[in-house]
């Protein structure tokens, strides 16, 4: 074996202070990303592993630590904005104490933000750009034969006179099916102690998995950096041997696609709901959508092939911010899609955005009306956040962000308030919203049967309240 490579998903941010409670009722899933990559890695020659922070209640002390005493040759980070500040305190400490770790950080946040992340945390040693998995065999063989690093694509690094280098962009991953199945041997206790967020979910043990990368779509708010506008798919008999693996060696009883957009061309969902039809798995799913790729047809086979839920990314009530957010859909498209999946037997997810800019009190009651007369069994409502990467960030903020925000962005914080309304008064909106939604008596109801259908579910709303009320009783 060439030497170890340990990856790590650093600890988030909090929403804020004292609201540990949160983890029984959010999404515990793993980084699909890191676990290809691992696969990767120990598919040519690498002892790997593989450290989920938040999921194991690990701070970035711990984690280093852990690293420091397992002394492999690299490290590995993947890294979202809001997960960047706690990475370098991992970084550093590790480099405090062995220099001769090198530390790799890839993922959204360097894809859009790698020469600023570079430049202020000198603890980083490479930034790897876009796909990882085509650059890491070259990059880590060079590191190990101590060549120039300007020979491979897709990376940041410092010279020898510590300026920072971009090299040539690495090539698109076009078969995404010669890439191997991700290393989910390597989580302790997967796919038990690894669940999506509280009823997104019929029944367990569940799993993730991404089918395709990118989106062709040009949302405003979308940071397609890191996948870009091309999509690309894993081929349906692929898929349908990752799903038999998955309930044959892990007793999977439901897969949640994580895909930016799983039904983008209905020819392809109809080959690969008639092959689950045809050769039937023991489990359910759910996946993404748009609302102008789905048709009744497809959503009759895609229910007939055991598909339970459909997230749409609904946004907004109103026609005018949609045109805003360059979304391409219209109001009355969004409620005809939703209708036909909720008369082809399919539950609906909707994603609302709050506080867009351009978000005005008409918009907000567009919003509240349309929630009120679609037939969803699941309402997100997140916060507007400007990703680094997304057209809206770079119209917001130019091409930096300021610092103090990152930590933040996570769609949980309103760091922008759009004009006209202050920070309480969205977070006002935002609760009305979620609280008209969960209040309904017929959503209330589909909840209690979920909890009693799957005691997971009660016993995870369990655990929030009994923390809620801690927390409270601490204050």
């Amino acid at each position: 074996m060439l030497g170890e490579i340990i990856f790590i998903n650093p600890p988030y941010e909090q929403v804020s202070a004292g609201t540990d409670y949160l983890k029984h009722i959010t999404n515990r899933s793993p980084s699909i990303g890191l676990l290809l990559l691992a696969s990767k890695a120990r598919e040519i020659g690498y002892t790997t592993e593989i450290i989920e922070s938040d999921l194991e209640g690990l701070s970035p002390e711990t984690v280093a630590q852990r690293v420091l005493e397992k002394n492999p040759k690299f490290v590995g980070i993947t890294l979202f904005t809001v997960g960047v500040f706690n990475a370098s305190i991992i970084a550093k400490i590790i480099k405090e104490k062995n220099p001769n770790i090198y530390i790799l950080v890839g993922g959204p946040h360097i894809s859009s933000m790698g020469y600023e992340t570079m430049e202020r945390f000198g603890e980083f040693d490479v930034c790897v750009i876009h796909e990882g998995e085509l650059i890491l065999e070259n990059l880590l063989k060079t590191i190990e034969n101590g060549d120039s690093l300007e020979g491979v694509n897709g990376i940041m690094y410092r010279d020898a006179d510590g300026i920072i280098r971009k090299t040539t962009p690495p090539p698109t991953i076009e078969d995404l099916d010669s890439l191997p199945i991700p290393a989910w041997d390597l989580l302790p206790n997967f796919p038990h102690g690894y669940l999506p967020a509280i009823y997104d979910y019929p029944r367990s043990p569940v799993a993730t998995y991404s089918a395709s990368r990118g989106c062709p779509f040009l949302c405003e708010f979308c940071d397609t950096s890191t996948f870009g506008g091309k999509i690309r798919y894993n081929s349906p008999k692929h898929v349908h041997s990752v799903m038999r693996h998955l309930s044959e060696v892990y007793g999977v009883k439901h897969l949640q696609f994580v895909d930016d957009l799983f039904v983008a061309h209905n020819a392809r969902v109809i080959e690969f709901s008639k092959l689950l039809i045809e050769d039937k798995i023991d489990m359910t799913w759910s996946c993404t959508a748009r609302v102008n790729t789905v048709k009744p047809e497809t959503l009759a086979l895609m229910k007939e092939a055991g598909c339970w839920e459909i997230s749409f990314g609904l946004e907004s009530g109103s026609d005018w911010l949609l045109d805003e957010m360059k979304k391409s859909q219209r109001v009355k498209t969004a409620e005809q899609a939703v209708q036909w999946t909720h008369e082809a037997g399919i539950k609906v997810k909707g994603l609302f955005m709050l506080g867009y800019p351009g978000e005005n009190q008409e918009s907000i009651n567009l919003t509240k009306d349309f929630i009120k007369r679609v037939p969803m069994t699941t309402m997100n409502l997140s916060k507007f956040t400007p990703y680094p990467g997304s057209p809206i960030y770079r119209k917001l903020y130019g091409t930096s962000i300021r610092e103090e925000d990152w930590d933040r962005l996570n769609g949980m914080n309103f760091v922008y308030q759009a004009e006209g309304f202050t920070e309480e008064q969205l977070d006002s909106e935002y609760k009305e919203i979620i609280k008209s939604f969960y209040k309904r008596p017929q959503i209330l109801w589909y909840y209690t049967k979920m909890s009693l259908i799957n005691l997971t579910h009660l016993k995870r709303l369990t655990m929030f309240f009994l923390g809620f009320f801690r927390s409270k009783i601490k204050i």
